[in-house]
């Protein structure tokens, strides 16, 4: 039954085909997220030519929170504690981020960005930031911050 509060709404059409509205959400995401996996690369590789584009996501991370446990951080982006061990110690060999003993449990540890991580990840950001800013020029401050509130909406209800 397609009707108002089913959660159905907007999915299926009458005669059994999909809405138009989702083909297009659907299609907009996948050039999205392609241009921004690019874009995380070459972000990733301005902070240290030998990053993966992963690298770039775990900085946003790690600046925005703070320390954290690794298993917090595989759990945020939904990876396995095995990827998250490697992506970090690749990041600890260059010198981008350490590990501190938790004190809330001294046999875990806690991850954060090294002085050289947080500055090479802040220069690329501001960078990105000036790119978005010359991008979005046209728009309204308002429009920017609804899409910022609606990508937020959208990652919220993407979350575990």
């Amino acid at each position: 039954m397609h009707g108002s509060g089913t959660g159905n709404e907007g999915r299926v059409t009458a005669g059994g085909g999909v809405d138009q509205e989702f083909l297009a959400l659907e299609r907009e995401l996948a050039v999205f997220l392609r241009r921004a996996r690019a874009q995380s690369g070459e972000m990733a590789r301005e902070v240290h030519p030998e990053l993966e584009p992963a690298a770039y996501g775990l900085f946003v991370r790690l600046d925005d929170t703070g320390p954290q446990r690794a298993t917090e951080l595989a759990g945020y982006f939904g990876v396995g504690k095995a990827t998250m061990s490697r992506q970090l110690r690749a990041l600890e060999d260059l010198g981008l981020v350490a590990r501190d003993p938790d004190p809330a449990d001294g046999r875990a540890s806690l991850v954060r960005l090294t002085e050289e991580g947080r500055s090479r990840f802040r220069s690329v950001r501001d960078a990105r930031r000036e790119r978005y800013v010359r991008k979005l020029a046209d728009w309204d401050r308002a429009e920017v911050a609804e899409l910022a509130r609606l990508l937020n909406h959208f990652n919220l209800r993407s979350e575990g």
